[in-house]
């Protein structure tokens, strides 16, 4: 739906010879004049757009109509051994339509925000719903699903930050891990963004509404080098509010710390035992168990937890929720992409799954109601135990820490799971050694059976908030 209005991206690198903090030249002749604590329209001035479009539809003689557009503005800077990598300053823009003439559904898009475009747009759309299918499951939510209060989440806080600054921060961010310890002898970057954007959704049938939103990070990957062999890892800050970042040369170090203790990894013989999965990696376990629940594969009847609801997926300590409205949430929303209320939910109560994450469209493929979840689920959090992180390793005693996983090898049919790894032997619970080239195997219905405990280490830093994660146990191939 989004196209592109600017986007400024600059290259440059200091002169050979300048070591990790060395400072550069300043750069602010070479900003667009605009500011990325700007946006090109105001939340009246787009409804005003939206409005035109859905009037345009009407009088094309469509019978339904939805519009949605955007608008966002963001600055990135990579500083990569003491230089500048990569300065970018973006722009966006764009609006969707989507028209229905009885049961056919058309849709196109633009990044021209211009009354002829806007007009040009909605025709092409309501041309192309004349060649479509017919569908009985396709139109607009009901309204009784819509949202008819917009809750303040607090999710706009843009950063009044210019690229001076930014490149002197991703610098800092840079040199505090390269002089952390000698054996950091290479590194991938630092990068500092701040993105901020607008959102405005309408349809047909009485919604118009429209929310700000921000995000902030940064990050860090550094290269660790001893004897020959060398261990990359990174750390990273993602917020709604700037002023929640955490320290940038505290990232650096934190980066640094992580590349080094991978230092002298091991292979292993194959074994099977308890994994445990660090938060930022538990997330992606849990991700893989919204695809098998999501409506579409339902419908399609491609999911190994098909027609699951009702049925213990998980252990019976175990809860998962949906809380839409956390304030600041980095999956906060006040309606989804179809204008539907978002609501608080237990999708896992006592292990059980209580049902499906549905859009309007798939909810009526199954003869089922819409959850609120068109764009997908809004912070999900995992029950934590009371465990942290050293608790979980010693209960788990002999086995595998994972911090870091490789490939795809996961299939949503059948649920069979097997992925490239690295992380920690652990012995006598403690952690013995790094290891590496491994592969972790096993089936998600039996590992999510098998989830011993989840760690209070709750990673909030993304969409899904999880601990760490202990399985009973997997296959670890290793030599």
């Amino acid at each position: 739906m989004r196209g592109q209005e600017c986007a400024v991206r600059f290259v440059r690198r200091n002169p050979p010879g300048l070591g990790p903090a060395a400072r550069i030249r300043p750069m602010a002749n070479l900003t667009p004049t605009a500011s990325s604590g700007q946006l090109s329209h105001t939340q009246a001035e787009l409804q005003e757009l939206v409005a035109l479009a859905l009037e345009e539809a009407r009088r094309c003689g469509a019978t339904q109509a939805e519009v949605a557009v955007s608008v966002d503005t963001g600055l990135s800077v990579t500083a990569r051994l003491g230089e500048v990598e990569t300065l970018e300053y973006q722009r966006d823009r764009g609006m969707g339509v989507t028209v229905y003439r009885g049961k056919r559904k058309g849709a196109a898009s633009t990044s021209d925000l211009s009354v002829t475009a806007i007009r040009d747009t909605v025709a092409k759309a309501f041309s192309i719903a004349g060649y479509t299918t017919e569908d009985e499951c396709a139109g607009l939510p009901d309204p009784e699903d819509l949202a008819r209060e917009i809750p303040d989440l607090d999710l706009h806080h843009p950063w009044p930050i210019d690229p001076d600054e930014a490149r002197e921060r991703a610098i800092a961010c840079e040199a505090a891990a390269l002089r952390f310890d000698k054996r950091i002898g290479n590194s991938e970057g630092a990068t500092l963004s701040s993105h901020q954007g607008l959102r405005v959704l309408g349809n047909s049938i009485g919604f118009l509404a429209g929310y700000r939103s921000s995000l902030h990070s940064v990050s860090c990957v550094v290269v660790a080098q001893q004897n020959g062999e060398m261990q990359r890892d990174y750390w990273y800050s993602t917020v709604r509010d700037w002023r929640e970042l955490e320290d940038g040369e505290r990232i650096g170090q934190r980066a640094a710390e992580r590349a080094l203790r991978r230092l002298q990894a091991r292979k292993l013989q194959t074994v099977t035992a308890p994994v445990l999965f660090v938060p930022e990696l538990a997330r992606g376990l849990f991700g893989h168990f919204l695809g098998a629940i999501r409506g579409a594969s339902q419908y399609r009847r491609a999911s190994f937890l098909l027609d699951a609801a009702g049925e213990q997926i998980f252990p019976a300590w175990l809860g998962i929720s949906e809380r839409p409205h956390i304030p600041k949430g980095l999956g906060s929303a006040p309606f989804d992409a179809e204008g539907v209320a978002t609501r608080d939910r237990e999708l896992v109560d006592r292990g059980v799954l209580t049902g499906y994450v549905l859009s309007t469209y798939s909810a009526r493929r199954l003869g089922l109601r819409t959850t609120g979840n068109a764009g997908g689920v809004h912070n999900l959090i995992v029950s934590p135990g009371q465990d942290d992180f050293d608790a979980l390793v010693r209960r788990m005693d002999r086995g595998l820490v994972v911090t870091e996983l490789m490939g795809q090898g996961v299939n949503g049919v059948t649920g069979d799971y097997s992925r490239g790894a690295a992380g920690f032997w652990v012995e006598n619970g403690q952690i013995a050694y790094p290891v590496h080239e491994i592969t972790i195997a096993g089936n998600l219905k039996d590992m999510y059976r098998g989830v011993v405990a989840v760690g209070a280490d709750v990673d909030a830093r993304g969409g899904i908030r999880t601990g760490s994660v202990l399985v009973d146990r997997m296959t670890i191939a290793g030599e």
